[in-house]
């Protein structure tokens, strides 16, 4: 059976992208010469943020809050948290 992946689930996606370059530069910006710890951080600050949104959406009522839309997030962060470290190693 397929499932088909909502347009909401792909924005929360492609946002997660940028996120999780953008907080992997700054973590390895702190954290030069430990790339372990800077990804660990990375991912928990990811995770952090994802589902802090969807529970600030479910407090305030404010949108829809949905765990798939963390997960998505997550899953475009971690994506993003490549994508950079794979620059980084390049440089």
């Amino acid at each position: 059976m397929a499932y088909k992946i909502e347009k909401d689930k792909k924005k929360h996606f492609y946002v997660g992208i940028p996120l999780g370059i953008a907080v992997h530069w700054v973590c390895t910006y702190f954290f030069p010469l430990q790339a372990a710890l800077s990804a660990t951080i990375s991912v928990s600050i990811i995770a952090a943020g994802c589902y802090g949104f969807e529970l600030f959406s479910l407090i305030t009522r404010r949108g829809h809050a949905d765990n798939l839309d963390a997960i998505a997030g997550i899953l475009g962060g971690i994506i993003g948290l490549l994508i950079s470290a794979l620059v980084q190693l390049a440089m």
